[in-house]
C-alpha cells in the first residue's frame, strides 16, 4: 500500500469526501465545509492517486460514487464516527470521569436486574460512564464479537459462539393472563396448555419468542399469535385488554404487570427456568472500568441469595 495514504487519510480528507458523495459536486462540498473548491480537488486528487482507484464517476448532472467509492464512503462513515467516539469519551475524561463501558443487555435483563446492580455499581464507582444499550440476545453476541461494546448480558439459550461467559441472573417464565382467565387459578402452567388460547408475542428477534415457537413445533401444535409487541410493558397493556395472554419473566411481571392488576401463572416446563449470562472477548480485553463492572455484576446474585 502506498504510504502516502496514512498521510492522506486525514479527518479533513475524509470529511470532504463524505460531503462530495452527499452533495454531488465539488462546489457544494466545499461550501458545507467552508474551503475553496480547488482545496478539495487537490484533496480528492491525492486521495484516489493515493488509494490508486477512481472514486468518483464524473458525469454533467455531478459526481457519483464509483463501486471503490461507495466502499470508502462505508468505510469513512464509519472511521468519522469512531473519531467523534473518542473526541466524547476523552471529553468526560475531561468532566472527571476516569473510565467508560459499553453494555449491550437484552429487555430482560434491563427491565428485571440492571437499574438496582448499576446503581450500586455507580454509587461506589461515580467515576465511571456506562453506556447501555438494549439489544436482542442474538445480536449483543454479534456486538461483542465485532467490537461494538465491551460487556454484554443476554439470554444463555443463543450459546456464545468463542466468547467467554459469567452467570449473571436467573429467572423464571410465566404466564401472564387478566383476572378472570381460566389459567388464572392454576399453581403453575404446562406450556403445552396455554397453546388453546391467543399468544401476545415479543418481537420477532426475542430469545423468549424464539423459545415459545421452538417448544409450540416439538409438540405439533402451532402458537396462536395474536399480535406482535415491542416489550414487556405492551405485552402487559395487551393483556390488560384480553386480546391474548403473554409469556414474560417473573421479575418483569412484578414490576409491570403486577401494577395493572394482572395475574401470573409460573411455566412447568424445565425451559422456563432461564439462566442469563455475561459475554465478552476475554478478560486481557477489558479496560479496568469493564473488568470492575464485569466482577460487580457476576457477583450480585450470589450476594442476594
Amino acid at each position: 500500500m502506498d504510504r502516502r495514504l496514512i498521510r492522506d487519510l486525514d479527518i479533513l480528507t475524509l470529511q470532504l469526501f463524505v460531503a462530495i458523495c452527499e452533495e454531488g459536486t465539488l462546489t457544494r462540498a466545499a461550501s458545507r465545509e467552508a474551503i475553496a473548491p480547488s482545496a478539495v480537488s487537490k484533496r480528492l486528487a491525492e486521495l484516489e492517486s493515493a488509494l490508486g482507484v477512481q472514486l468518483f464517476s464524473r458525469r454533467a448532472n455531478g459526481m457519483v460514487p464509483t463501486t471503490a467509492g461507495q466502499t470508502m464512503l462505508h468505510h469513512s462513515r464509519s472511521m468519522l464516527q469512531n473519531f467523534e467516539s473518542v473526541g466524547i469519551e476523552l471529553k468526560e475524561y475531561a468532566r472527571g470521569i476516569r473510565g467508560y463501558v459499553r453494555v449491550g443487555a437484552n429487555l430482560s435483563a434491563i427491565v428485571q436486574f440492571l437499574p438496582e446492580d448499576l446503581s450500586g455499581f455507580l454509587s461506589a464507582h461515580p467515576d465511571i460512564k456506562i453506556d447501555l444499550v438494549e439489544r436482542p440476545s442474538r445480536m449483543i453476541l454479534e456486538d461483542i464479537e465485532g467490537g461494538g461494546a465491551d460487556l454484554g448480558i443476554c439470554s444463555a439459550d443463543v450459546g456464545a459462539h468463542n466468547l467467554s461467559t459469567t452467570t449473571y441472573r436467573h429467572d423464571r417464565l410465566v404466564v401472564v393472563v387478566w383476572p378472570e382467565h381460566p389459567l388464572a387459578s392454576l399453581a403453575q402452567v404446562a406450556f403445552r396448555d396455554t397453546l388453546d388460547f391467543d399468544h401476545i408475542g415479543l418481537h420477532a428477534s426475542s430469545s423468549i419468542l424464539a423459545r415459545l415457537l421452538t417448544s409450540a413445533r416439538q409438540g405439533a401444535t402451532p402458537l396462536r399469535l395474536k399480535i406482535h409487541v415491542p416489550g414487556f410493558d405492551a405485552l402487559c397493556r395487551m393483556v390488560q385488554a384480553k386480546l391474548g395472554i403473554g409469556i414474560i419473566p417473573d421479575r418483569a411481571y412484578e414490576v409491570i404487570g403486577s401494577p395493572l392488576g394482572l395475574r401470573a401463572v409460573p411455566l412447568a416446563d424445565d425451559w422456563g427456568r432461564r439462566r442469563l449470562q455475561i459475554v465478552h472477548r476475554g478478560e486481557p480485553t477489558l479496560s479496568p472500568a469493564a473488568k470492575l463492572l464485569l466482577s460487580h455484576l457476576a457477583s450480585v446474585e450470589s450476594l442476594l441469595a
